[in-house]
C-alpha cells in the first residue's frame, strides 16, 4: 500500500553543485492550454521529464510523447487527483521509493526530523492468514507524549479506539487526522497475540523534533574499549550533536565501535559522507561515491560533480577522525538508504561486520523537487517564495544511484549480513 501521508524516511538526499555558468538546462517542453486548471499535475510531469532516473522506461515521460498542448492537456486531466497522477502515470513500474506530498512544508519538516507525532515509533505486523495487524513498540522519542505514558520498547498492541488493526484501516487510525487515539494492548500467549484489558491514550503534537543520535554510550570488555551509538536518521540538522557523540567515544580511547541502524530508513548523502570520515579518515582524495543519473542529466554534469569525497569539516568543525580499521553496523529490513550508502562506501576502506537482518534494498538517492521553474524544481529553502502559490505540492523521485569507490552499487535486494541474527518480537531487549 502506498500512503500518500508522508512517513518515515526511505530516501537520501544529494544536493548538485553548480555554479551560474554551469546550471542545468531543462529542455523547453509543451504547456498545458490556458485554460486548463492543472499546475500540479503539469509540474509533476516536467520534473519527472527531467530528473527521473528512470524517466526513459517510462512510454508517458517520453520527450516527444505530445505533440501539442491539447494532447498533453487531455494526458494531465486523465487523473483529478494529482497523488493518483503520479502513482499512476509517471511512475516505473518497479519504483518502490519515491513519492509525493501535497504540503512541501511537512515533507521537508519530516526530512529535517520534525513530525506531527506522539513520539510512539513502532512498527506492524500482518497476522498469518489474516487480514488483521499489529504493531510493537521499537522506542519512544524523549521529551513525548508517550514518554510520559506507560508504554515501552517491545509492548505490543492490537487496536486503536476499540477497533482491531486490519491491512484495510492501519492507516486511518494510525496516521490519520485525529490527535488523540487509544492503543489496546496484547500479550504474546502460546504463540499467538492476544489483546489485553490494558490501554494506553498518546496525543499528536505538532512540530515534535526528534534527535536521531538516541543512544552513546562505551563498554570496556576483556579490556577492550568499545563504543556503541544508536542512530536512527542521517539528518543534518544534528551533525554537530553526532560529531559530539562519535569525538566523545573517541576521546573514551574506543578502538572498535558498534552502529546500530536497526531503525534507521536514510537519509542526508552529506550527513553519511561526514559519518564515514568521522569513523575512517578525513582524507578528501578517498572517493565516497559516484553518482549516475539519467543520461539527460548525466551529461550536462562534470565529473567533479558526480564524484562525492570524504570530508574533512562538520559545519565549520575540523574532524578528528577515529581512524577505525572495522566498524559493527546492526541492520535490520527498516535500514534502508543512507544505512546502506555507509555501510557500501566504507566497505572499500575497512572492515565492515554487518550483523542482523538483510537490509531494504535501496541504492538510489533521491530530493525533493517543488514548482519553483526558475531553480530547475529544486528545492531550496531560501528560494520559498518562488515556490508556486497556486502549487504546494512536492514530490521526492529517484534522481539517480550511488557507486562505491569500488563500483559497487548492486544491492537492490539488500545487503546480505554477515552474521544474520533475528530476534521474535517478544524477545525485543534494551538497546546497547
Amino acid at each position: 500500500m502506498r500512503i500518500k501521508k508522508f512517513l518515515p524516511l526511505i530516501f537520501a538526499v544529494v544536493i548538485i553543485s553548480c555554479s551560474k555558468d554551469e546550471e542545468l538546462t531543462v529542455p523547453k517542453t509543451i504547456d498545458p492550454l490556458p485554460s486548463a486548471n492543472v499546475p500540479v499535475q503539469d509540474f509533476m510531469w516536467k520534473a519527472m521529464n527531467f530528473w527521473y532516473f528512470r524517466q526513459a522506461d517510462v512510454p508517458d515521460l517520453g520527450d516527444n510523447r505530445f505533440s501539442d498542448s491539447e494532447s498533453y492537456t487531455s494526458f494531465l486531466q486523465s487523473e483529478n487527483d494529482p497523488g493518483a497522477f503520479f502513482d499512476n502515470k509517471l511512475l516505473y513500474i518497479q519504483d518502490r521509493f519515491s513519492f509525493y506530498n501535497s504540503d512541501y512544508r511537512e515533507l521537508t519538516n519530516s526530512l529535517a526530523g520534525i513530525s506531527r507525532s506522539n513520539g510512539l515509533e513502532f512498527g506492524l505486523v500482518r497476522k498469518a492468514n489474516s487480514e488483521e495487524v499489529f504493531g510493537y513498540v521499537r522506542y519512544i522519542i524523549p521529551n513525548s507524549d508517550a514518554a510520559t505514558k506507560d508504554i515501552e520498547r517491545g509492548d505490543l498492541f492490537t487496536g486503536v479506539d476499540g477497533t482491531t488493526l486490519t491491512i484495510n484501516n492501519y492507516v486511518d487510525l494510525l496516521f490519520g487526522e485525529n490527535n488523540t487515539y487509544v492503543l489496546n494492548m496484547a500479550d504474546f500467549v502460546n504463540g499467538d497475540i492476544i489483546q489485553n484489558e490494558i490501554e494506553v491514550s498518546l496525543t499528536k503534537e505538532e512540530a515534535l523534533a526528534e534527535n536521531p543520535v538516541y543512544i552513546s554510550k562505551s563498554f570496556e570488555i576483556n579490556g577492550i574499549t568499545i563504543g556503541y551509538l544508536m542512530y536512527n536518521q542521517f539528518t543534518n540538522e544534528y551533525d554537530d550533536d553526532l560529531y559530539e557523540a562519535v569525538l566523545g567515544l573517541k576521546n573514551l580511547g574506543i578502538t572498535e565501535l558498534v552502529i546500530d541502524l536497526r531503525y534507521n530508513p536514510g537519509g542526508s548523502v552529506n550527513t553519511t559522507r561526514a559519518l564515514a570520515s568521522m569513523i575512517y579518515d578525513t582524507n578528501t582524495d578517498n572517493l565516497f561515491l559516484k553518482k549516475r543519473y539519467n543520461d539527460k542529466i548525466q551529461d550536462q554534469l562534470t565529473e567533479s560533480q558526480l564524484e562525492v569525497y570524504f570530508t574533512n569539516r562538520v559545519g565549520s568543525t575540523t574532524i578528528e577522525p577515529a581512524g577505525l580499521s572495522k566498524l559493527y553496523v546492526l541492520t535490520s529490513a527498516s535500514s534502508a538508504s543512507a544505512s546502506e550508502l555507509l555501510i557500501n562506501s566504507l566497505e572499500p576502506y575497512i572492515d565492515v561486520v554487518q550483523i542482523g537482518d538483510v537490509t531494504r534494498g535501496k541504492n538510489e538517492f533521491s530530493t525533493t523537487l517543488v514548482d519553483d521553474r526558475e531553480n530547475s524544481y529544486l528545492y531550496t529553502p531560501t528560494r520559498v517564495n518562488k515556490i508556486n502559490a497556486n502549487n504546494q505540492w512536492a514530490i521526492q523521485p529517484l534522481l539517480g544511484r550511488n557507486e562505491n569507490a569500488d563500483g559497487f552499487y548492486q544491492y537492490t535486494d539488500g545487503l546480505v549480513p554477515r552474521y544474520n541474527v533475528k530476534r521474535g518480537l517478544w524477545k525485543l531487549r534494551d538497546f546497547g
